[in-house]
């Protein structure tokens, strides 16, 4: 069974193309107009192991928040649509990962159902190209477009560059365990028979 999806929004604002094997090994070929963006997404990729290629071009402009946004949520669409209609999957996924002095809980449910907490504070300051805000920003947008409930907890951390890149690995731990296929599940890993809404 094959468990890869292409996703392409284009706007006034910005151009992005995705491609996702779910079942990869973490290859990767990722651009976007925001090296720090970029270099997160490929954390996605590999701490996931999933296979990933994004084309992102956007307003920069104008500033970073369109391209973030809209590259959040079409990978999340890009997943959605992967994952079809849930047969098998484990659901579920979570991770608690340090880097330094910083560590992060990640929780997720591929519920169908969009919501989104995160409780990472940070002060407003940029991270090479890219302002902290706007880690916020890509995970509202990711959670939104796969549909899913997505919680990230900061346990400790003063660094924005560990801060941000921890968030990304954990989330990637956390997903791969949740799209992971469980071979005691054999249905819809839900007593409703769906997780569509």
């Amino acid at each position: 069974m094959s468990r890869r999806a292409v996703e392409e929004r284009t706007t006034s604002e910005t151009k992005i193309r995705v491609e996702v094997d779910l079942d990869g090994t973490g290859q990767h070929a990722i651009a976007t107009p925001i090296g720090f963006l970029t270099h997160m997404v490929e954390q996605l990729s590999r701490h996931g192991s999933f296979d990933l290629e994004v084309e992102a071009e956007g307003d920069l402009h104008i500033d970073g928040h369109h391209t973030t946004e809209d590259l959040g949520f079409t990978l999340g669409r890009a997943f959605a649509t992967a994952l079809g209609d849930k047969k098998g999957i484990r659901r579920y996924g979570d991770a608690t990962l340090p880097m330094d002095e910083a560590c992060i809980t990640c929780a997720l449910d591929l519920s169908g159902r969009p919501f989104f907490v995160y409780r990472v504070p940070m002060p407003k300051a940029r991270v090479g190209d890219f302002d902290s805000e706007l880690s916020e920003v890509f995970f509202e947008a990711f959670a939104r477009g796969a549909q899913m409930n997505l919680h990230l907890h900061l346990l400790a951390g003063e660094n924005l560059h560990h801060i941000i890149e921890i968030s990304f690995k954990a989330f990637a731990r956390a997903l791969r365990v949740a799209t992971e296929l469980d071979p005691r599940q054999t249905g819809i890993p839900s007593t409703k028979g769906s997780l569509k809404d």
